[in-house]
């Protein structure tokens, strides 16, 4: 309550220095966000010793009255310092604007703002010059600092390069991203913090194509701080574009590794400061970029790459410590902001039951589609009527919030469908391999029975490209439905049914080799031979190129199909070839 006096303005100015340094240093980095109000008091206070006090302006408007009009020598020094820790609030709220403002302001001399511009001139941001050129004022011997100016400005500058790094990053403009981030990776900041940086600038080198840099400076990341697991991530990340399956599957063990064991201590800076860097670094991006993969999303990497790349024995194990890790409470460790690796649960079961079967565990393989079909039954209705294109419209269009639950609702159950329906196809193909023909028929029927559900509404035949990538899974399930029931009915002598699902599969797909394959041969059996080697022709006219290049353009099929993909290829291609030649030699001889 004590008037302003001008000559005590300097030990006022600097206990506040001094107090919201103790402030800002014992809060987190949320905390310091937003105005400092200590510092707009203080501001009003020199105005008022000054003779002229404003109440109604804003920090910024405060800031350029006071720097204009305030030409007293001895608050000069007070007065920068103040500044430099209201650039530090202003950069905490990603105001970069406001805190290049300000020290235009403070540079106010024509030799400061020429080596601004010889900066700038040199690539580097208008702020990160600004506060280069800045001259720290000296400090009086007789106030002390708990934080001195010079190693404010130091750490200022490390975490505007940081920060505008970050934003270039966000933007892509990957070059210059590249420079700030270098420049901040020589700044002044914890081992900690140079760690992200350098995960920062492995992420930046990625993003431009360079994968052999990006290992550079994540390894260095490690380096710095082993703790930072997030750089080993994306080690795997980068790996894996890379295709080197040893080394991906090499970093994410270790990953697993660390984050099941108690993470110790972070790594602090030396010596300690109260205002840090990484107390005014806190981004979205910085946050996305940083994010810490639970031990859940890591194994189930692990299991997911080894049965992509054939691992099948690898593969069962992690999916099993997986499934484990589900009756442990996996709710507890899967993040629910959307940017989790794992897909839906009963995508992760049917994955399973794949890697069990190519593992020939397939009683294995059938209890665990079991656990999907029980899950699934009581959400899926009677009937489900769905648009077959991506732009068919569904009737009247009610209200934007009522659309948007219904095509949701839709969809939810469209998914449960196709997961029951594909639990009974791996329990039909399961069947199959172990010689039991009469089951394997009774579950790839249901899972036919549970795609006629869905009734598609749209214009007859549409190209793959223009299909809802549900209704395309759906599809490709029925497809391998009705060939692997028309493989077991051959097994089992019923040629005339058998033949029927293959041309039903053909109506679906056209042209498809393992269906043709199975038509050739049961038209074989039914003894329709001229038939059967007419057929036989025009699949030997067709090149497996072609077909292949068709199927890489399209969408890709979820990992779980993989195994009955592969199942479903026609096993005695040799056999019918020499059945189907001997007959055309014998027919031309004739």
């Amino acid at each position: 309550g004590l008037p302003a006096a001008l000559p005590f303005l300097p030990l006022e100015l600097t206990t506040l220095y001094n107090s919201l340094i103790f402030t800002m240093g014992a809060s987190d980095s949320a905390a310091i966000k937003g105005e400092a109000e200590g510092i707009h008091q203080g501001l009003l206070r020199v105005l008022e010793a000054c003779g002229s006090c404003r109440q109604d302006l804003s920090t910024e408007e405060l800031w350029q009255k006071v720097l204009r009009e305030v030409t007293a020598e001895e608050l000069q020094a007070p007065l920068h310092r103040l500044g430099a820790l209201q650039a530090a609030w202003w950069l905490a709220d990603s105001r970069l604007g406001s805190a290049a403002g300000l020290f235009r302001l403070l540079s106010n001399t024509e030799d400061l703002k020429d080596r601004g511009r010889a900066c700038c001139s040199d690539g580097e941001s208008e702020l990160l010059c600004l506060l280069k050129a800045w001259r720290v004022p000296a400090e009086g011997a007789s106030l002390p600092l708990v934080q001195s100016a010079e190693d404010l400005k130091e750490i200022l500058c490390t975490a505007t390069a940081f920060l505008q790094g970050l934003q270039e990053l966000e933007a892509g403009n990957f070059p210059t991203a590249l420079s700030l981030l270098r420049e901040a990776a020589g700044g002044f900041c914890s081992k900690r913090v140079l760690a992200q940086i350098y995960t920062c600038l492995g992420c930046c080198a990625q993003r431009m194509g360079k994968p052999q840099t990006a290992l550079q400076h994540l390894k260095r990341a490690l380096q710095v701080d082993f703790q930072c697991l997030p750089a080993l991530s994306h080690v795997a990340a980068v790996y894996h574009e890379l295709g080197e399956m040893d080394a991906e599957l090499q970093a994410l063990a270790l990953l697993y590794e660390a984050l099941e064991k108690t993470p110790p201590a972070a790594a602090s800076s030396s010596p300690y400061f109260l205002i840090r860097t990484e107390l005014l670094v806190q981004t979205p991006i910085l946050a996305s970029l940083l994010r810490l993969c639970q031990p859940s999303e890591v194994k189930y990497l692990l299991a997911q790459q080894c049965l992509q790349d054939g691992r099948v024995a690898d593969a069962v194990e992690h999916y099993l410590d997986f499934l484990a890790l589900l009756q442990e409470g996996l709710q507890q460790q899967v993040p629910l902001d959307g940017g989790s690796a794992l897909p839906r649960i009963p995508e992760v079961f049917l994955e399973a039951a794949s890697a069990l079967e190519q593992a020939g565990r397939h009683h294995d393989a059938i209890t665990v589609c079991e656990e999907v079909i029980s899950r699934t039954t009581d959400l899926i209705p009677r009937t489900l009527r769905v648009e077959e294109r991506l732009d068919q419209p569904e009737g009247p269009s009610p209200g934007p919030g009522l659309a948007g639950g219904l095509m949701s609702q839709k969809k939810e159950s469209l998914c449960c469908l196709t997961w029951r329906a594909a639990g009974y196809l791996h329990q039909g193909w399961a069947c199959a391999k172990l010689g039991e023909s009469k089951e394997a028929i009774t579950q790839l029927s249901r899972c036919l029975s549970d795609l006629l559900r869905v009734q598609l509404y749209g214009s007859g035949v549409e190209p793959a490209e223009s299909l809802l990538p549900e209704v395309e899974v759906l599809q490709k399930i029925r497809l391998l439905a009705l060939i692997g029931r028309g493989a077991q009915f051959l097994e089992v002598g019923r040629h005339k049914e058998a033949l029927l699902d293959f041309q039903h599969g053909l109506q679906i797909s056209p042209g498809d080799p393992a269906a043709t394959s199975y038509l050739v041969q049961a038209l074989w059996e039914l003894n329709r031979k001229q038939e059967a080697a007419a057929c036989w022709q025009t699949l030997s006219q067709h090149t497996p190129g072609e077909d292949g290049q068709q199927e890489g353009q399209g969408r890709p099929f979820p990992l779980y199909l993989v195994s009955c993909l592969k199942q479903a290829t026609f096993p005695h291609c040799e056999s019918l070839t020499r059945n189907i030649q001997g007959y055309l030699e014998t027919a031309s001889q004739d």
